[in-house]
């Protein structure tokens, strides 16, 4: 069925395209720029282009149509599977993968190439997203646990719900973070001024992370380099964006980060957050047994860690 959306406008100046963005935040702006070209958004009953300025009073009115039918097919694509066994499989995902299918992402993902490598797993827990468990953005490499069977799938989410499971990630900020060892407790909710992001708010959900310095880079003055801090963070709950969510709220945000971060900002050789789940311990569905996986940086995030070697490290 489609979707009707009326806006009035309250506030003169702002481009149309980034106006219903911002109040529906379920489209993105591309979204949004396709809408218009398709003749599904109007002002005041008439066409307009997504460079519109709106106006106080102009009536904003979005059509959208139903959504396509998702078909979730197998595609051989190559993975690095860290582990295996006939419940799970645990995939060390590159940064640039998609964990599932959605708008915008319907090919390419790992629940695709996850499928051609276990074709049993589909209708496993989700039909969009079989065996899936918990998540990383896209551009957050590291390890990810799928299930194979709806068994295991309930035990891990068990797991997960009740913080049994152990997460740490490798994160780049920016800023010299003290002291090296610390928590941030501060609740995360929906962004109330842009809907697309988290932020610490309150009322916002219960959300824990801790975490321990494990290198600086460049200098405590800033008289030589822009000063870096790599830590270790274990995540206590799972909010979304969480990690870089909590170091940004403490003005350390996460290199690279192209929402939370400082965008006038750029690390040579580095394409996206430096964010990797390097650890996850959890009890294996099948004998309850406790086990702990690792990955290793990729070598982009390698390579910018040398690189910042190279201009001299701090302690």
């Amino acid at each position: 069925m489609e979707q009707v959306i009326e806006l009035r406008v309250s506030e003169s100046g702002q481009r149309l395209d980034k106006y219903v963005a911002q109040m529906a935040p379920d489209l993105s702006r591309s979204r949004v720029q396709k809408l218009i070209e398709e003749g599904l958004i109007t002002v005041n009953g008439g066409m307009a282009k997504p460079s519109y300025r709106v106006e106080v009073g102009d009536l904003v009115v979005t059509r959208i149509p139903p959504p396509e039918s998702l078909e979730v097919r197998p595609e051989p694509i190559p993975l690095d599977i860290v582990y295996e066994d006939e419940d799970i499989i645990v995939v060390n995902k590159p940064a640039g993968m998609v964990v599932h299918p959605a708008y915008g992402h319907r090919t390419g993902t790992l629940v695709n190439a996850v499928l051609a490598h276990c074709p049993d797993l589909a209708g496993v827990g989700d039909d969009l997203r079989p065996g899936i468990v918990h998540r990383l953005d896209k551009d957050t490499s590291g390890l990810i646990i799928v299930a194979k069977n709806d068994s295991a799938c309930r035990h891990l989410q068990r797991q997960f719900k009740r913080r049994e499971v152990h997460k740490v990630y490798v994160a780049l900020l920016e800023g010299c973070l003290e002291p090296v060892r610390g928590v941030i407790e501060a609740p995360i909710g929906r962004d109330k001024k842009r809907r697309k992001r988290m932020a610490v708010v309150e009322g916002g959900r219960e959300a824990r992370t801790e975490y321990t310095v494990v290198e600086y880079f460049g200098d405590k003055a800033g008289h030589q380099a822009r000063p870096y801090t790599l830590v270790e963070a274990e995540p206590k709950t799972g909010r979304t964006h969480q990690v870089r969510v909590h170091f940004a709220s403490i003005g350390h945000p996460l290199a690279g980060d192209p929402v939370y971060g400082f965008r006038k900002q750029r690390l040579s050789g580095l394409r996206r957050q430096f964010l990797h789940a390097q650890t996850l311990g959890f009890r294996l569905p099948g004998s309850d047994e406790y086990i702990e996986l690792t990955a290793e940086l990729p070598d982009d995030l390698r390579a910018v860690l040398e690189e910042l070697r190279g201009h001299g490290g701090i302690t």
